[in-house]
């Protein structure tokens, strides 16, 4: 069951009373790049378009580390926590409901990657040889893909942690690249969306001193020229809703 909350801006404006589970999205690095609308558009499904500012489409590289639980919020550590990686951008259904499109997810877990796969959300996921180090106030992650796929894909990175955002000092633009309250697959022949609600981001400024990754260009994106635009996370306790389905003809409308 899903209700309506009241959350001001950057809250999530529903809640989720009855989760399928919970997670814990920590120590999550947000690296952003614009791109042209058309270079995103066309590794979109039928349904969804790129949700744009200023005329870019944005894509995120976010590392972090991940906390898996039942409802009832038991853990299993051994199964249940991990390195993740995805690679994603910001779209719109044909409702005009905004969320987030995954392009892909690389994790360490090999039984949460087969999971991923064959639930319902079916997340292109993939297990990936990971590590995330931490020294003062900088942080690094290291990425690895095993499996699918023909060949490696790699990421390494190494970011300085800032100054905490105040929440009243988050720009419009970091609110529209963080507060996302919903995801988009695709199952068959069928749209799936489900909603995943937490407080809003507690943000710092963050700097990357070194980005060596490919996983954006192994998700059939363009190598980024720009430097990216970063943000780090303490992290963010996450209820992830049930998957709601609709008709292809329907194609997520209402």
């Amino acid at each position: 069951m899903t209700t309506q909350s009241s959350g001001g801006a950057g809250s999530c404006p529903f809640t989720v009373d009855r989760p399928v589970m919970r997670q814990r999205w920590e120590r999550l690095t947000f690296l952003h790049w614009p791109f042209e609308p058309a270079q995103v558009r066309r590794l979109l499904p039928a349904g969804l378009d790129t949700d744009t500012v200023d005329g870019a489409a944005w894509v995120g590289l976010v590392p972090f580390y991940m906390r898996v639980a039942t409802p009832g919020g038991q853990r299993a550590p051994w199964v249940s926590n991990f390195c993740e990686t995805n690679v994603r951008t910001y779209v719109r259904d044909e409702a005009g409901r905004p969320g987030i499109w995954f392009f892909s997810l690389d994790a360490s877990r090999l039984g949460a990657v087969i999971a991923a796969r064959t639930m319902p959300y079916r997340l292109p996921y993939f297990w990936s040889s990971m590590r995330l180090a931490e020294r003062g106030d900088e942080i690094a992650y290291l990425c690895r893909r095993r499996w699918p796929g023909p060949r490696p894909a790699t990421s390494r990175l190494r970011i300085s942690i800032g100054a905490p955002i105040a929440p009243a000092g988050v720009t419009a633009l970091e609110h529209f690249l963080t507060a996302r309250w919903r995801l988009f697959s695709i199952t068959g022949s069928h749209a799936v969306s489900a909603r995943a609600c937490h407080q809003p981001w507690p943000l710092h400024r963050a700097r990357a001193q070194v980005v060596d990754d490919r996983l954006l260009t192994a998700a059939g994106l363009p190598m980024p020229q720009d430097e990216p635009l970063v943000h780090y996370s303490p992290g963010v306790d996450v209820a992830i809703g049930r998957p709601e389905r609709a008709a292809p003809a329907e194609m997520l409308a209402g």
